[in-house]
């Protein structure tokens, strides 16, 4: 990298901590702290959200998902307009009507304490490998081969990262994180649209680069859903819905996000702002992948034995900011993956801190503690999930399978299980507190066997019925255990 890009980045860490300090002096209380007072721009929020859950994975796997396998990718998207109907009319209005901080206290109102443990458990175990999955893969795909780092010198920079990001999170609360996230949105879609403008005028326009037939490896579109086929139209859909209905239904993160915005209607807003951002930059993203293929079908000299069109392919993205940006540019495609990645971690360790706060040592103590108590130990709490990060992602690089598969077979393992738990109680009136433990069980079974099925002497199942598949488990097999004459019955309603 030249001086400008080194000067690029460097601003960007700068202004990051500044929001940080600026946002810090402002959290009087632990409402303040971890829900912006609970009066948050709608906007604001959404692209908060979308940062958030447009990690660095997604920004690297969605190019390099259509370099190796096509644009069978792009058909999550078609999946927007009913999660829009389904989250924003069934899931927010029922959410925000509940006076709570932490997510799983809606749990413990409907079951009672043990499911909100559990609940609890298992979105920080989920949290805390997607944190670490998005530091190993910012570090060692993007850093490591664009800034020639070796390993000791890669784990300096997640390092790095990882403190830049524990500081303003821990500093400034939601509010600097939603601020941060509502700036790094934009840098991450003007990082995008700038790649593709770049390569549009070095190659002498878009039909240098836009594909005029099917690749010879990418697989043979399929509309159905197919348990040997790795993706399809539907398919891609299906998955899609499940996990946005999932996540924005279960995850303190999302739940989180509409409860730091003033009623139901706001909160709705944000939630389509979400969506619009999500489907701009994921396209924008398809389209990276088609431009780095034609740019370096044109510049075969800048391809390496290991990084090639057809293998390599969540590392040609990163190869073209090394090769094809001009002094300057590759500093701000540099922050754009960066924000990517620490708006995800600072969202990450937010919400955990809420969680672990509110759902463990808050309820446990016998005399509440002090605003001001609140707010210092979630600060010191943020610290301790950084650093237990920073530890879980030298584990990471041990999952086999590109950024896709790494996506779906660790990071989103868990998401439709904790959903299940919120759909029982609900939707299910007849669910108790044992239907709900057993729903738990059954759906991460089904979820670890699906992701894994190989290694179980299984053929290899499609990654794309993770979620469906362990969702419907455990909705059935809680409904019915349910219906058994075992322990006490659950609150009918809340």
């Amino acid at each position: 990298m030249a001086l400008l890009d080194w000067i690029v980045v460097a601003a960007y860490a700068i202004g990051m901590l500044a929001v940080g300090r600026y946002y810090g002096r402002r959290n009087e209380t632990a409402e303040d702290y971890h829900l912006g007072g609970r009066r948050m721009s709608p906007f604001a929020v959404g692209l908060s959200l979308f940062a958030t859950l447009t990690s660095s994975l997604s920004y690297l796997a969605v190019p390099g998902e259509m370099v190796k396998n096509g644009p069978m990718v792009l058909a999550q998207f078609t999946a927007f307009p009913l999660i829009a109907v389904v989250v924003g009319w069934a899931l927010i209005p029922f959410i925000m009507r509940q006076n709570v901080t932490s997510a799983y206290e809606i749990l413990e109102t409907r079951f009672g304490v043990s499911v909100r443990i559990v609940g609890s458990l298992m979105f920080l175990i989920m949290r805390l490998g997607w944190m670490a999955s998005i530091l190993y893969a910012t570090s060692d795909k993007v850093l490591s081969p664009i800034l020639g780092l070796g390993p000791a010198a890669t784990l300096g920079a997640a390092i790095v990262m990882c403190v830049i990001t524990m500081i303003y999170t821990a500093e400034g609360g939601l509010r600097a994180v939603i601020v941060t996230d509502a700036v790094q949105s934009l840098i991450m879609l003007g990082g995008a649209a700038a790649v593709i403008v770049i390569i549009s005028v070095n190659l002498g326009g878009v039909s240098a680069w836009w594909p005029h037939e099917w690749a010879e490896h990418w697989a043979e579109p399929k509309f159905f859903p197919d348990s040997t086929t790795r993706m399809t139209f539907l398919g891609a859909a299906i998955s899609t819905f499940a996990w946005y209905v999932c996540t924005c239904g279960s995850d303190q993160m999302a739940i989180q996000r509409w409860l730091s915005t003033r009623d139901a209607a706001a909160a709705r807003r944000s939630l389509y702002t979400t969506l619009w951002a999500e489907a701009l930059v994921g396209v924008l993203l398809g389209l990276v992948g088609l431009a780095v293929v034609g740019y370096f079908t044109v510049h075969t000299e800048y391809l390496t034995t290991d990084i090639n069109l057809r293998d390599g392919a969540d590392k040609l993205f990163p190869r073209f900011v090394v090769v094809g940006l001009p002094n300057g540019m590759t500093g701000v495609i540099i922050a754009a993956i960066l924000s990517a990645a620490m708006s995800s971690l600072a969202s990450g360790m937010n919400s955990s801190c809420a969680v672990i706060t509110e759902d463990f040592i808050g309820r446990s103590r016998s005399t509440p503690l002090s605003d001001h108590a609140r707010v210092r130990l979630a600060r010191f709490i943020s610290v301790l999930i950084g650093i237990s990060v920073l530890l879980i992602s030298l584990l990471v690089s041990r999952i086999e399978g590109n950024l896709v598969d790494l996506c779906y077979r660790v990071v989103n393992l868990l998401v439709a299980p904790l959903f299940v738990l919120f759909f029982l109680a609900i939707f299910v009136k007849w669910a108790t507190t044992f239907g709900a433990l057993f729903s738990a069980v059954a759906s991460v079974a089904a979820a670890v066997f699906i992701a894994f099925s190989e290694s179980f002497g299984f053929g290899k199942l499609s990654i794309l019925l993770i979620m469906p598949g362990s969702f419907v488990v455990g909705a059935v097999a809680g409904s019915l255990a349910s219906l058994l004459p075992i322990g006490q019955k659950a609150k009918a309603s809340i």
